[in-house]
């Protein structure tokens, strides 16, 4: 539990409205401080603001709480760790100022300024199993994505110097934080953003870690004192030094002075302490939603007003035209968006569900609970927890197995195309990288649908999930018939007009990825060789045996149309079958097999094209590969869809009509059989064929008999999913002249006339 959740010192719920304007008053004015004081730091160095900072904090906060007087005398061993938790606090608090310096104040405020219990809820929700529910997830991703957006989709447009990027600020932190970002190749401003969101989490887990201290040495705002005198002794020696080494900019201290007394006053004393009274007051959860309310949009409010001038030693003005230096972009309004609406979520507490209550004790004397719906309610899992069950999931199947290393392969491989591509300003590699990445959704899907095979059925979904390898081999055959179709029109216009190919950086490319999907080749070579069979064939698939018989008496939920074949004349006595026919090859891998083979093809060719035009100049060798690329996939993947696209319309098996016809006439041949209808049959998924059958039998014929007998027979053809319906010759007759019509009536008359009578049947047995 959170200090300050507990009902101690709350008012009541009618008399919060003071407190709670308050609240958002002096966030508000926090906002102004930030903006404020971004503009003294255009003109005073990082290290000397940060310690007139807390010198003056201090010198407010000493005679407020008199640390030195009030409580018990400290230890050695508590000094110490005083002496550390400043030191610490310095170093944060001097690189959340330099992110400000880096980000402008509207991203700081978006980036940093949250609540402990947001923060700590996200932690929770993300990496843990007390998340508190589907919400607080929700809340997490949405707060992840915020960050994202200001990552990904945030231009900003501060003005860098090429020379001394880091402007007037001349120090360690500045060199180290420039080699980092130059060494992870980003800009100052995606690494201020990084920055905020490391000193984020970590601004938490100091807090979370002081507590126990500010117990030992007589509460928080003692310690809270104690830690900013030691943190501005520790920051004059520094300051000192840069005052003297430096050149200042400084035209007049006294027109510092109280804009800085504002922002000591406003960020450090009196947001503080009006903190500290909300939290006992509200909650520490309404204060943190309120905060951020007031917090986030106060300050896109001022970035619309405030205007950042350009670096003259004069400080910021309401009202006068915007500058652009770190102006608002719709990534920082969408990421303030949702960290409001991520805030709205994690900033409630977690209901508690009642336990359940002892109301008696059965006559066995064991006892007996009443639950609430809420005791009852399954608990959210983690994000972790999910990817741990998937992966578990992925490594269980060889197939899933395989894809998911490829799809590791190909996607480090893409990231590395991309990065290189952005660091050489490379246009060609850039379009090769999201070009494997549109390969790598391809081997998403196939990897979704080798994991959601395996599941099992459901209730809702009876057959169980294995037709989506059907689906997932049809869906990637199509992408590949799209991809193959504009590839050869796209060769076609530059037959007529072949362009200038640049072929520097683009043989080592195109060798790197050939060497990339060979691995694929290799590890799916089980595929692409049943695939040039053919792609229906196995060789050697065993059926375990899983034939049962659905059946009795009238089943009548199995008839299909009533087609009424006979086949009594067929008889493929093809005399010694081998069992049962060979099983479909998995679609879904075929599917992925062809994607890899595409792009394998197509790093040969532009290899080939590459050599030529280097060599011989040939500009319409590119479009020739690529027409000869797009054939040869569209000839390979037309298979994939043949047999995917009959499955999917639920054709017979072709491997197994010759047996199914051999089936049916063992059928017929049965004792006491009188004839059969409304045969299905259908391929489920590459190692599961279904099907249904109606057998006339006699009235003395044994229906369990019947049915052992008929599921024994296409058991041993691979119909693993078979149902019988068997339907007595009375029974036959007594609902045909129900519900049949007159032309029905007639046709099955030709039926039972044209069904031989029992002494034959014995005849043809005894031959």
């Amino acid at each position: 539990m959170y200090a300050g959740s507990s009902s101690l010192g709350r008012v009541d719920p009618a008399r919060l409205g003071p407190y709670v304007a308050l609240l958002i008053a002096i966030k508000c004015l926090r906002s102004l401080g930030l903006f404020l004081a971004y503009d003294i730091l255009n003109v005073v160095h990082l290290v000397i603001f940060v310690f007139i900072i807390k010198l003056g904090s201090a010198v407010v906060l000493i005679p407020l709480q008199r640390p030195f007087t009030s409580g018990k005398r400290l230890s050695k061993r508590q000094w110490i760790r005083v002496l550390r938790h400043s030191f610490v606090g310095t170093l944060i608090t001097l690189l959340w100022i330099f992110g400000l310096t880096l980000c402008g104040p509207v991203r700081s405020i978006v980036l940093y300024e949250h609540s402990e219990v947001v923060v700590s809820a996200v932690v929770a929700a993300l990496f843990t199993n007390r998340g508190g529910g589907p919400a607080r997830t929700r809340g997490a991703f949405m707060f992840v994505v915020a960050i994202l957006s200001l990552l990904l989709f945030d231009s900003d447009l501060q003005p860098t110097n090429s020379d001394h990027p880091e402007g007037v600020h001349k120090s360690a932190i500045t060199h180290i934080f420039y080699s980092a970002i130059s060494w992870l190749g980003v800009s100052d401003h995606k690494g201020g953003v990084m920055l905020l969101v490391v000193l984020l989490f970590t601004n938490v887990a100091y807090k979370n870690t002081s507590k126990k201290l500010s117990v030992d040495v007589g509460g928080a705002k003692r310690l809270h004192a104690l830690s900013t005198l030691l943190s501005a002794a520790m920051l004059c020696p520094w300051a000192i030094f840069h005052l003297f080494i430096h050149e200042s900019r400084i035209e007049s201290w006294m027109s510092l002075l109280i804009p800085i007394t504002a922002i000591i006053l406003v960020l450090f004393i009196i947001d503080y302490y009006v903190e500290s009274v909300s939290v006992n007051r509200l909650e520490i959860f309404k204060t943190a939603r309120y905060s951020a309310y007031a917090l986030f949009t106060s300050g896109l409010v001022l970035s619309y007003l405030w205007y950042s001038p350009p670096k003259n030693g004069s400080i910021g003005e309401i009202g006068v035209a915007r500058n652009m230096e770190h102006a608002v972009s719709g990534g920082v309004i969408f990421s303030a968006v949702l960290f409001i609406f991520a805030t709205k979520i994690l900033g409630n507490p977690v209901s508690k569900s009642s336990k359940g209550s002892l109301v008696g004790y059965t006559s066995a004397g064991l006892p007996l609970y009443n639950f609430t719906g809420d005791a009852l309610q399954r608990t959210s899992q983690s994000v972790m927890t999910i990817g741990k069950s998937i992966l578990k999931q992925i490594f269980e199947a060889s197939d899933s197995r395989q894809i998911f290393y490829y799809l590791c392969i190909n996607l480090a491989f893409t990231f590395v195309e991309l990065l290189y591509g952005v660091w050489t300003n490379s246009l060609g590699l850039i379009s090769d990288g999201f070009h494997m990445l549109f390969d790598c959704t391809a081997l998403v899907v196939g990897l979704t649908a080798a994991v959601m095979t395996h599941w099992k059925a459901t209730r809702m979904f009876s057959y169980g999930f294995g037709r989506l390898e059907i689906l997932s081999g049809f869906v990637n055959g199509l992408f590949l018939v799209v991809i193959s179709w504009f590839v050869f029109m796209a060769a076609v216009g530059r037959i007529l007009d072949p362009p200038e190919v640049s072929t520097d950086k683009l043989l080592t490319v195109s060798v790197a990825g050939l060497l990339v999907n060979l691995v694929g080749i290799f590890v799916f070579s089980h595929a692409g060789h049943a695939h040039s069979h053919g792609g229906t064939s196995s060789h050697g698939h065993s059926h375990g045996g899983h034939g049962h018989g659905h059946g009795g008496h009238g089943h009548g939920g199995h008839g299909h149309g009533g087609h009424g074949h006979g086949h009594g004349g067929h008889g493929h006595g093809g005399g010694g079958h081998e069992g049962h026919a060979d099983a479909a090859q998995n679609t879904n891998m075929q599917g992925v097999y062809l994607h890899v083979l595409a792009d394998t093809m197509g790093s040969v060719g532009v290899i080939i094209s590459s050599l030529l035009i280097q060599q011989f100049g040939l500009l319409i060798a590119d479009p020739i590969c690529s027409i000869f690329i797009a054939v040869m996939i569209f000839i390979s993947v037309m298979p994939l869809l043949r047999d995917t696209a009959a499955i999917l319309v639920q054709r017979i098996p072709v491997e197994l009509e010759h047996c199914l016809s051999e089936g049916l006439t063992k059928v017929r041949l049965l004792e006491g059989v009188l004839g059969y209808r409304d045969q299905h049959f259908w391929r489920h998924s590459s190692d599961s064929v279904a099907g249904t059958l109606h057998v006339r039998v006699s009235s003395d014929a044994s229906e369990q008999k019947i049915i052992q007998q008929v599921t024994a027979i296409f058991k041993e053809f691979g119909v693993t999913n078979f149902t019988v319906q068997v339907e007595k010759e009375e029974f036959f007759q007594h609902m045909s002249g129900l519900s049949a019509t007159f032309d029905r009536m007639l046709e099955m008359t030709h039926q039972i006339q044209a069904i031989p009578s029992q002494d034959d049947l014995y005849d043809i047995k005894a031959v």
